[in-house]
Formats: C-alpha cells, sequence, structure tokens
C-alpha cells in the first residue's frame, strides 16, 4: 500500500474522524502544497525522507520467563519501520494542531518537513524515535 493512502488512513483515527477520508485527504492535500510552497522540493520526496527518519530501527520487547518479566532489545522489520513512522507523524501533527491556531494541514506539513531535517525539537516523531531507540539500547 503506498505511503501516502496509508498517512491518510492514520489521519483518521481519534473518535471524531473516524471514517472521514474525504476530510483527511484533503489535510494531506492542504500539507502538501504547503511543504511544497516551504521546500521546493517533491513533496513526496519529502515524506519518504521523513519517514526514513522516523523508524525506530531497534525496539525494546517483554519477554518473560518463569513468572519475571524483563525488556529486550530486538531488531525492527522494515515494514513495522514505516508503520510505526507514519503513526508517530500524524500523532505528532494532531498534538500540535489541538488547541492550536494553525491547522492540522500546516502542522502536518511541519512535522514531515521537520522530520525530513532530523530536527528534534521540531519533530515529535524523531524525539519518540530517538526514545525508543535509547529504551532498546539500555535495555540490551
Amino acid at each position: 500500500m503506498p505511503v501516502v493512502e496509508r498517512l491518510v488512513g492514520c489521519l483518521q483515527y481519534h473518535g471524531r474522524n473516524t471514517g472521514k477520508k474525504v476530510k483527511a485527504i484533503r489535510i494531506v492535500r492542504h500539507a502538501f502544497e504547503i511543504i511544497h510552497l516551504l521546500t521546493g522540493k517533491n513533496p513526496i520526496a519529502v515524506l519518504v525522507g521523513a519517514i526514513m527518519n522516523c523508524g525506530a530501527r531497534e525496539d525494546a520487547t517483554r519477554i518473560g520467563s518463569g513468572g519475571v518479566v524483563r525488556k529486550q532489545a530486538v531488531d525492527v522489520s522494515p515494514m513495522r519501520r514505516v508503520s510505526q513512522a507514519i503513526y508517530l507523524l500524524a500523532v505528532g501533527a494532531r498534538r500540535k494542531s489541538f488547541r492550536a491556531f494553525k491547522t492540522i494541514a500546516e502542522c502536518l506539513a511541519d512535522e514531515i518537513i521537520n522530520a525530513e531535517k532530523n530536527n528534534v525539537l521540531g519533530s515529535y516523531a524523531v524525539k519518540k524515535k530517538d526514545e525508543i531507540e535509547k529504551n532498546a539500547k539500555a535495555s540490551r
């Protein structure tokens, strides 16, 4: 499934937005127009770069043996990396736009641009990826 379609699907979460695909498509279209105006690059190429920077390479999982549960670091499959990156981009945009003056399309464009630049301060997705990898490193 194409990454843009999956991004549209991720924007349809949270009760009031469930099933509103046309609304999600409109948000992504506006975000891509904003990305093109701000960067001058192809928005899909910027999105792919952001997805590459937002997927965690290593994660921690729970291993239970003999009643004792502990965390174990594991490598993340490529499909999960892409899915997790798209999810984190959508969640970051949703959190930034909630109770803010910016529209969700503007917030999604900012999130994608900052994630493509690997900006930890500006991108929720990159910050969460670093947090996940730090937890995995601690549980090696």
